[in-house]
């Protein structure tokens, strides 16, 4: 079945990833390398995200992943909900809960974003603003 990935900022909560219990160790930095290591082989990444911890919460970062595909974030929770991703604790690994309900109004990509994009799906690597003659064809 194929799925329709818009040219837009995802804001669905089926597309967003919720992981916790990550070590507290690593800098968050480190950790957000990490987690893009670990869950950009199911899809691609709009943006990763390590939370900063409250001194009174469990020792530990939470993050929050956003995929461009609903179903890349499906593959990836079930792949690493409760395996040792780059740690020795397993993490947990959510999809997120945003209410269909309410309604966002869609935030387009920008350009660059736009490229990333249409290259991972339609497999380019790279564009070019710059006309190219076609030696077969007339304009």
């Amino acid at each position: 079945m194929a799925e329709l990935v818009p040219f837009a900022v995802p804001s669905e909560g089926d597309r967003t990833l919720l992981v916790w219990e990550l070590s507290s160790g690593p800098t968050a930095e480190a950790l957000r390398r990490s987690l893009f290591t670990a869950f950009s082989r199911f899809g691609l990444l709009y943006s990763v995200r390590v939370l900063p911890i409250a001194a009174a919460a469990q020792p530990g970062f939470p993050a929050v992943l956003q995929f461009s595909s609903a179903s890349a974030a499906r593959r990836a929770r079930k792949a690493c909900d409760g395996k040792r991703l780059f740690q020795t604790p397993p993490a947990k690994v959510r999809l997120g809960t945003r209410h269909k309900a309410v309604q966002h109004q869609a935030l387009p990509l920008n350009s660059s974003q736009c490229q990333e994009l249409a290259n991972y799906y339609f497999g380019f690597n790279g564009w070019s603003k710059r006309i190219i003659k076609d030696r077969y064809h007339s304009l």
